[in-house]
């Protein structure tokens, strides 16, 4: 089978086109934007949810768990809420944004709720009580618990270490 050269013209512009991504580091995201991750569907949709519709599921969500941590996969601060909870056996709802097709929109949403953009975002029982930091000061003054405690029912699993998560679908 024979191809006419005109066909292999636009081959080094994709070439190109790649090879810019490589450098930024983000080819990855141009891989990954149409694919599914454990359930969390990754890619970025245009008919995606108003502003509105975020606010209110962000609402939804925090109303309907003991503990909804907004996260992101990479972010160190939020790695370290979810091992405060961990380590108190605590179960908690997890919406990894980077993941989510509302993402963006979610963080804006979380914006708007708390006044504050990054993440994590940590609601106990209902209140947004911070970041990880705020999440593990809590937990070191012995003031986490007894939030968590005031949920109905409690979210907190016998023995420590026993922690269990749900991501968002």
């Amino acid at each position: 089978m024979f191809y006419s050269s005109h066909k292999f013209e636009s081959l080094p512009a994709v070439c190109s086109f790649f090879t810019m991504f490589v450098h930024a580091d983000c080819l990855h995201r141009v891989i990954w934007t149409h694919c599914r991750r454990m359930g969390n569907l990754t890619s970025s949709s245009t008919g995606g949810l108003s502003s509105t519709a975020c606010v209110q599921l962000v609402q939804e969500m925090v109303s309907q768990n003991c503990v909804v941590i907004f996260s992101k996969t990479t972010c160190p601060y939020c790695k370290m809420a979810k091992n405060v909870f961990n380590e108190i056996g605590a179960n908690y709802k997890v919406i990894e944004l980077d993941q989510h097709n509302d993402g963006k929109r979610l963080q804006e949403a979380l914006a708007q709720l708390t006044g504050v953009r990054t993440v994590p975002r940590v609601f106990v029982n209902g209140s947004c009580i911070g970041g990880g930091s705020d999440t593990k000061q809590l937990h070191q003054q012995g003031k986490l618990l007894p939030l968590i405690e005031r949920c109905s029912p409690c979210c907190v699993t016998e023995g420590s270490g026993s922690g269990h998560f749900e991501p968002s679908k």
